[in-house]
């Protein structure tokens, strides 16, 4: 007898026209990622497609909101991979209908609906609630750091940004000796010595960007643009001198009112290298200026402010002398990212914050570039109550635990008393055998007795259960280590694709063990 096999005919066409529905298993996380968004409420992708259909038809957004959730539930977030999938992959052209979106139009779509994809959280996480996965008790806070798309070799200072533009715009060596004389030729131009002569050559050099490049973006006619503009900053004396950091404390102020400035009219991280160089300039400009400003601010009080017996401040406050080029470093590749020391060394890249409750569910999910977590409590607590408003859940958390680096007494008093959430957050960390210097009776005392008893270690155990494991399995199984994107608010919806995809995927293994129940 001879041998039997099953063969497969390679040149054999299709007898009857194929159904993808008989492709992929019923309880596939394909059909099912097809059907959460069939129910999402997608108005804002379509108000941005023409309503009379002229020009050339444009993929349903439906069909490309099912791709990007599936491709980044999967750890696909490159276009070009996304792109490989739709062709070969059974679950892709599923989802997309047997059509196959060049990686072009991918990434175009990503980035024309940043602000829609990013409230698409919001949907998921009412998806959640229906599934019965956000109940009411502790909510854990905490930050991992991600590298960002930048190079940490290119944090560049004022004076390196300056020469690498000037050296541009200088084309042979005669130019040169022009431009100089008899200098040296490594020294800055006049103009680039003062603040006014810095900020009319930055000017002069994008004005002659837009007319070299009569296709380039208009920059001033953006709302982004508005960053580089003078920020205005409002010092209340009261708050500042109330924590007593003197001449420090109104300058860390100025600083924090730059950066929300910053959040509030995020600049366009461009692809031209010239253009980069040239924001990243304006940024450490702009950062001496509100410097100066905040310095200023703080000598007209202690030139004012008189105590209730009309005395002036106490103490000698040494006279500030402004430099004459601003400092610090600021990378040329993406602006937005800072250089965040993690446990073997430094990253370049952003804190990418998660608040999570005790079903591994993400309530919140927000990006900083601060190194720290010290200011990140109030405004994620913030953040994970207007989430939930959003998906029409009004049940508050009975608890938000934190570890150490969130200790801001400020933060946990906004957060008790007026918002009505218990805060958990030990004042020490665990590698910490005794308290910190000065760290010791009142509220300090108070929570390390509390963090001791059996309620406050049960609750605060659930921390290290929830929100420690979303990040190991994000990085770890994922491979999620970088960013892809640059800027802050690309890297912002980026994140918050990659939790809000977490969450379907929950909800998905949720609906199979229920079923398998």
């Amino acid at each position: 007898m001879a041998q039997n096999f099953i063969e497969g005919g390679r040149e054999q066409g299709f007898l009857l026209p194929p159904d993808v529905r008989e492709w992929l298993p019923g309880d596939h996380l394909a059909w099912f990622v097809i059907d959460a968004v069939a129910g999402m409420d997608l108005a804002a992708f379509y108000a941005a497609c023409r309503a009379d259909g002229h020009g050339r038809a444009a993929y349903e957004p439906s069909l490309m909101v099912a791709l990007v959730l599936y491709a980044f539930a999967g750890g696909q977030r490159s276009s070009r991979a996304i792109e490989r999938h739709c062709r070969q992959d059974v679950a892709y052209r599923v989802i997309t209908g047997n059509l196959v979106p060049d990686h072009a139009t991918i990434a175009r779509f990503i980035c024309r609906h940043e602000r829609a994809l990013s409230e698409l959280f919001g949907e998921v996480l009412g998806l959640c609630d229906r599934a019965g996965l956000v109940r009411p008790g502790v909510v854990s806070i905490d930050g991992t750091r991600i590298a960002g798309n930048a190079s940490p070799e290119l944090n560049y200072k004022f004076d390196q940004i300056a020469r690498e533009i000037l050296a541009e715009a200088r084309a042979t060596d005669e130019a040169e000796d022009e431009l100089y004389g008899e200098a040296r030729g490594d020294e800055l131009p006049e103009q680039l010595r003062t603040p006014e002569g810095r900020r009319e050559f930055f000017r002069q050099a994008r004005q002659q960007l837009r007319n070299d490049d009569p296709d380039a973006e208009e920059l001033g006619e953006e709302p982004e643009a508005q960053a580089a503009k003078e920020v205005a900053l409002e010092f209340d004396a009261e708050r500042i001198v109330a924590r007593t950091q003197g001449r420090e404390g109104w300058s860390r102020e100025g600083k924090r009112q730059l950066e929300q400035h910053r959040w509030r009219h995020p600049d366009p991280i461009l692809r031209s290298r010239h253009e980069r160089l040239l924001l990243a300039a304006e940024r450490l400009e702009a950062e001496l200026d509100v410097e100066r400003r905040a310095n200023e601010a703080y000598e007209h009080y202690r030139a004012t402010a008189r105590d209730r017996l009309g005395r002036r401040p106490g103490g000698r406050a040494d006279p500030y002398r402004p430099p004459q080029l601003p400092a610090g470093k600021v990378n040329t590749t993406d602006p937005d990212s800072r250089s965040i020391p993690i446990g073997f060394g430094f990253v370049q890249g952003y804190n990418a914050q998660a608040a999570v409750n005790e079903q591994q569910i993400v309530l919140a999910a927000e990006i900083s570039n601060n190194s720290t977590d010290f200011s990140q409590l109030d405004p994620m607590v913030t953040a994970t109550l207007e989430e939930l408003q959003r998906a029409g859940i009004d049940r508050l958390p009975e608890a938000v635990a934190a570890d150490a680096g969130y200790w801001n007494e400020q933060h946990m008093d906004e957060v008790v008393a007026n918002k009505h959430i218990p805060v958990l957050i030990p004042p020490d960390k665990g590698s910490r055998g005794t308290p910190r210097p000065g760290w010791t009776g009142g509220r300090y005392e108070w929570m390390r007795r509390l963090l001791k008893t059996e309620l406050g270690q049960q609750l605060y155990r659930k921390r290290a259960q929830t929100v420690e494991p979303l990040f190991g399995n994000t990085k770890h199984n994922n491979g999620v280590y970088r960013f892809h994107r640059r800027g802050r608010v690309k890297v912002r919806t980026e994140w918050r694709l990659l939790m809000m995809t977490h969450n379907l995927t929950k909800i998905h293994r949720h609906q199979l063990a229920a079923a398998g129940a």
